[in-house]
């Protein structure tokens, strides 16, 4: 097995924005100027998806589109899409600038990894314009990847398909897929490391995946807590999780043991 010398992140809910709350917050402002209030069970399944494709898997649902329906006559089309999603975008940079905190233990599992020779790549479902407020914000806040790549620079195309991770080895000068491996928090992070090829790991804490704040996570009981964590735990491997950590302060440890070639059973 070669050696992982590039590691591929996502941005919100997995490196900044704890609970992944600027797009479900703007989704769910956006449906609701249609009439219609989705759940946040419904807003949060298809997270980590290209932002209109995140829209139309959400009125796919057989209860947003049985509501659309009721509202508006007429079943989903792909005019109500550009319209809910012209409601989203103004709403999503109306909360970007509040959402670009790094994740407890980014910036020092992001030093570590860097120490350890590690590139550090990132792909997102946000369109470059909603990056260009997020960025120098999170690095201002000392968070700065190697690269990035958005759905714009792959012809709109984002996750579950790879072609953003691997636009990500081609700006990094990665040769091999087998060098690589995809972090992130969500079912479609989970999925587009896969079709890329390369082993993927899924992060609890501060994950879309689990949905809860800093503050929803300390007021659950102990018991709660592993019940949620395994569900999490769940879900990711059901989308194809080679591997699962609590937080991404365990990364570092992870890439080390998979190097090493033994111990990251626990992780299993």
């Amino acid at each position: 097995m070669s050696k992982i010398s590039t590691i591929i992140l996502d941005w919100a809910g997995t490196t900044v924005d704890y609970g992944c709350f600027a797009p479900v917050n703007a989704f769910i402002t956006a449906f609701e100027a249609f009439r219609i209030t989705p759940t946040m069970e419904e807003t949060r399944a298809p997270m980590g998806l290209q932002k209109r494709a995140h829209i139309q898997q959400m009125l796919a649902g057989e209860r947003l589109g049985r509501l659309w329906l009721k509202q508006h006559g007429h079943a989903p089309a792909q005019e109500d899409i550009n319209q809910i999603y012209k409601r989203f975008e103004p709403a999503l940079f109306e909360v970007l600038a509040k959402h670009a905190e790094p994740l407890p233990g980014a910036l020092e599992a992001v030093q570590q990894m860097r120490d350890m020779g590690i590139k550090i790549g990132s792909t997102t479902g946000y369109t470059q314009a909603m990056m260009d407020v997020v960025v120098p914000l999170a690095k201002s806040k000392g968070y700065a990847p190697d690269s990035l790549v958005c759905p714009d620079e792959t012809g709109g195309i984002g996750r579950p398909s790879p072609y953003m991770l691997w636009r990500n080895l081609e700006k990094l000068g990665v040769a091999s897929i087998q060098e690589v491996l995809k972090a992130g928090d969500t079912a479609a992070d989970m999925q587009e490391g896969k079709n890329a090829g390369c082993i993927c790991v899924g992060i609890i804490k501060g994950s879309s995946m689990l949905g809860l704040t800093q503050e929803e996570l300390t007021h659950k009981s102990s018991n709660e807590a592993a019940e949620l964590f395994a569900a999490a735990k769940r879900s990711y491997k059901e989308a194809g999780a080679d591997y699962v950590i609590e937080e991404i302060a365990e990364l570092p440890k992870l890439i080390a043991l998979l190097n090493q070639g033994k111990g990251a059973e626990q992780y299993v």
